[in-house]
């Protein structure tokens, strides 16, 4: 049976690998079902957008439900066009995603990633 972990990641191509790669060696898996959007940390962190905020939370559903997803981490990066603040704002709404997120899947590991300007990936 495969293995899967969810990425709420940047639709920015530069940072699909790295992420990809961090995750299936971190969390042992198979796949990543990955989620784009231009900045999903800055929009799960305003929470202003809930057409955007309901199609994620429908992605991560499916991810959940259909793959048995073990985790879910939720991603910035340098240079986001779509959320483009400094670092320290960037990882400030990534905590706040990953609050938000926490609260409704309870039950899976929630975690913050950095994907920094040399392309590699830290925790946020």
């Amino acid at each position: 049976m495969p293995t899967f972990f969810t990425a709420i990641n940047c639709m920015d191509g530069r940072v699909q690998l790295p992420v990809n790669e961090y995750l299936k060696k971190r969390y042992q898996v198979d796949y990543i079902d990955m989620i784009t959007e231009p900045g999903p940390n800055g929009i799960l962190a305003k929470m202003e957008n809930q057409t955007l905020i309901s199609s994620i939370e429908g992605r991560i559903n499916i991810s959940v439900e259909k793959h048995a997803s073990k985790g879910i981490a939720v991603i910035g990066h340098h240079d986001c066009a779509g959320n483009p603040v400094d670092k320290e704002e960037q990882n400030k709404h990534t905590r706040q995603a990953i609050d938000y997120l926490k609260s409704k899947y309870p039950s899976l590991p929630v975690i913050g990633l950095w994907v920094n300007e040399d392309w590699l990936v830290e925790e946020a």
